[in-house]
Formats: C-alpha cells, sequence, structure tokens
C-alpha cells in the first residue's frame, strides 16, 4: 500500500558505499529487466501476493539468460534451483510469493511459458518461484494466491521504476520486527571499471539486529530478537534477493556474485537463523542461450576473475541498501489474528544516524580514482 510519508534510504541521507546507483537506483536500471506486482489484499486476514522479475521482454524460454543461485540458509522452498545449478540458464521469469503459493506460481508461469508463441511444442519447463513466510500477517494456510494473479502479476511488469514497501510478494512480511517489503536498489561502475550495471530486488521477511551503515539501530529502538518488545516472526522469515548485471558474466561467477549478496544481508544485521531460508539469485542480461543449439555454443566474451572486484562490492551495497528500502518505504498493516506489523519509525532512524554520525557520508568522501583490479 502506498503512503506519501514513506521515503527511501537516500532520501533521508543514508547513503550505502561509495559507488553511484542508477537513475532509478532499482534493479530496472539493468536494461530490459522488468518488474510487476500483484498484491493480494482482502477482507482482515489476506496479506500476500506476487512479485515478478523478467530478465528481458522477450521469449525467455526460447532465448534464456545465464544465472545462478546460491543459498544462504536453504530453510525455504525455492523451486527449479537444481536445474539452474546443472545448466547454469534461466528460462522464465522469476516469481515470489509466500511459502504456500509457490505450487500456484509454478503453475502460472509454465501456463505463461507454454502460452507464448514459439513454445507450441515444449514439454518441460523449469520455472522459477522463492518465497517468504508471510504467516504473521497474512491468512497463509487458506492460500489465496490465485493463478490468475501470477498472470496479472506479469502483465503488469515494466522496465520503470519499481513500487516498494507492503506491495506484491512484501505486502505481509516483516523485517527486524517491523514491516518488510519489496526493496531495490543499483549501483553503476565507473567506466574504467567496464560501466556495468548491477541491479538488486529483496523480498525482506528476518530478524537479528538491525543496523544501519554501521549504527546499530535496532538496539536503539529496542526492537531485536529475542527482545521482550519483538515477537516471535523475529526469529523466523526468509529474505530472497535476485540480482540483474549487464556485465558478461558466466554461471560460475555469477554465483559467486550471488554469494556476495549474503554480505549484504549480514551488513543490515541477519545472523541468518535457523529458520530463514536465505537465498540470491543472479542473472546477467550480456547475452542470450538460444534454447535450439548446434553442437558448440555461440562464442560469449566473459570477464575474467580477477575483473569481478568492482561487482562484488557493487551488489553488497546494492542488496544492503534495497533491505532498507524495503522497510522504509513499508507501511504498518493490520492482519490475520490482528496481528500488527508497524512500520518502522523513519524520524527515529534519522535521529539514531545524526547521533552515530552516518549521514551524508558520500559528501564527505575526498575526490576518488578509481582504479582497476
Amino acid at each position: 500500500m502506498k503512503n506519501s510519508s514513506r521515503v527511501r534510504a537516500r532520501d533521508i541521507g543514508i547513503e550505502v558505499g561509495i559507488l553511484p546507483t542508477g537513475k532509478l537506483n532499482a534493479i530496472t536500471d539493468v536494461k530490459g529487466v522488468k518488474v510487476g506486482h500483484k498484491t493480494v489484499w482482502q477482507g482482515e486476514s489476506v496479506r500476500t501476493g506476487v512479485t515478478v522479475i523478467l530478465p528481458h521482454g522477450a521469449n525467455i524460454f526460447q532465448e534464456k539468460v545465464p544465472a545462478a543461485i546460491y543459498l544462504g540458509n536453504a530453510f525455504g522452498k525455492m523451486a527449479g534451483y537444481t536445474q539452474v545449478k546443472e545448466l547454469g540458464n534461466l528460462e522464465t521469469p522469476i516469481a515470489l510469493t509466500n511459502t504456500l503459493s509457490v505450487g500456484i506460481a509454478l503453475q502460472g508461469l509454465i501456463r505463461y511459458t507454454l502460452a507464448q508463441a514459439g513454445n507450441e511444442h515444449v514439454s518441460s519447463v523449469n520455472a522459477i518461484v522463492g518465497e517468504t513466510n508471510d504467516g504473521f500477517l497474512n491468512d497463509i494456510r487458506s492460500m489465496h494466491v490465485t493463478e490468475k494473479n501470477i498472470k496479472e502479476a506479469l502483465e503488469a511488469a515494466t522496465s520503470g521504476l519499481v513500487e516498494e514497501g507492503s506491495v506484491g510478494a512484501g505486502t505481509g512480511t516483516t523485517c527486524f520486527g517491523f514491516k518488510g517489503g519489496i526493496g531495490s536498489s543499483s549501483r553503476i561502475l565507473p567506466k574504467d571499471l567496464g560501466g556495468f550495471s548491477v541491479g538488486v530486488l529483496v523480498q525482506s521477511n528476518y530478524g537479528g539486529l538491525l543496523t544501519i551503515n554501521g549504527a546499530p539501530v535496532g538496539r536503539e529502538l529496542g526492537s531485536f530478537s529475542f527482545s521482550n518488545y519483538t515477537t516471535g516472526q523475529q526469529a523466523q522469515g526468509s529474505c530472497m534477493i535476485v540480482i540483474a548485471t549487464d556485465a558478461p558474466l558466466s554461471a560460475r561467477n555469477l554465483k559467486r556474485l550471488a554469494k556476495r549478496a549474503l554480505f549484504g544481508l549480514a551488513r543490515t544485521g541477519s545472523p541468518m537463523f535457523n529458520g530463514s531460508g536465505d537465498y540470491a539469485l543472479a542473472f546477467s542480461t550480456a547475452y542470450r542461450i538460444p534454447h535450439e543449439q548446434g553442437i558448440l555454443e555461440p562464442s560469449v566474451s566473459l570477464l575474467a576473475n580477477a575483473t569481478m572486484n568492482s561487482l562484488f562490492m557493487a551488489v553488497v551495497e546494492a542488496t544492503e541498501e534495497a533491505i532498507y528500502n524495503s522497510m522504509f518505504m513499508a507501511t504498518s498493516v493490520r492482519g490475520h489474528g490482528g496481528n500488527t506489523a508497524e512500520a518502522i519509525p523513519l524520524q527515529k532512524v534519522l535521529e539514531i544516524c545524526k547521533t552515530y554520525n552516518v549521514l551524508n557520508l558520500n559528501q564527505r568522501l575526498p575526490s576518488i580514482k578509481m582504479t582497476k583490479g
């Protein structure tokens, strides 16, 4: 749900890292990437939805993209993982939803793929669905997400601004004892480091000790796992991280990139609890892998291992900021059983960040010349 009083991290001076953001500061800064949401909000108990990410606007099954998935803590139900691990590519959009709606999301993606022109004889589809458990606010057992909702999210997908907060798959999620949701951010490398884009989208739904630019915000607010203030959902939940880049990476280096996203998650204060399913999926839009192939794969020039350093930094920074955006843009939600997740109090966060002197950090940077390596 939209609320004009909610702002992104950068809007109040919380600048994460040193690399510049893209124009939208979102995963859609990677050219061709689209994001769509469908929020499912019914009565007093249904607070859930679907978020989809499309690597490009063409037939993804026929024009696959290289991809990889890294498992932080695999307490989750990420459908389609094994084929991506085996073949190193993605052949459908990515859908995010709640834990018990993975099956219907799979069905929706499969029907969408089978219906596309050129796929008339396709008999095997490896759809990708990630999830977090929104059962604190949502009547998850009733499984209110429908196949129609998946189609609606796909039809709503756009390459423009990404709606964040309590929307789509983030409608019913919580984070650090407050309302979580969908968040996004991006980084653009300097030209002498390739000029590549890295974009991240998260579905935040986990606990720990919220830390912002190093400031112990959760401690100062008195909201952290195992404190009397918070409820049981703090130690459960999950975080789904989707990473897009236009850097020409092999599936192996995409997995290395996905691994580094977990450092961004850790910087926000997550210990990846036992019940938290923390997954990072990375894909590249730099080249496509045709479904119909000859004996040899088409030749592609790929980035070398030694050139990955700046991309590693970019994904850590973008993941951390995307998580802050998911919380800052989220609205308070009352849902199933009368449970309520309050939006994080931005004015108090701002005051804490001022106290710890972690605002507007980039204004203090000396002139930096980026160097390779």
